[in-house]
């Protein structure tokens, strides 16, 4: 049991590595920021809509309340 879930995290961290390698031979990069630049974003996103649920109920937070305000296609970039 533990061999075998060693065994898969090898496998995943190699396919990762293998990954990351063939996604930069095709011009492409990871953007490791992304995460840090759009915190602030979430956060002033996630208190507004804190503050519409208080105000207008369960109904208004969901007719104005977006709470994906991460695009994972911004994650890989073009060199």
């Amino acid at each position: 049991m533990i061999f075998s879930l060693l065994k898969l995290s090898i496998w995943l961290a190699g396919v990762a590595v293998v990954g990351y390698f063939v996604m930069q031979h095709f011009g492409y990069d990871v953007n490791w920021k992304y995460y840090d630049e759009r915190k602030a974003a979430c956060q002033e996103r996630i208190n507004q809509c804190r503050n519409d649920l208080i105000k207008s109920g369960i109904e208004g937070a969901r007719e104005k309340c977006n709470f994906q305000c991460v695009d994972p296609q911004l994650l890989l970039k073009k060199k």
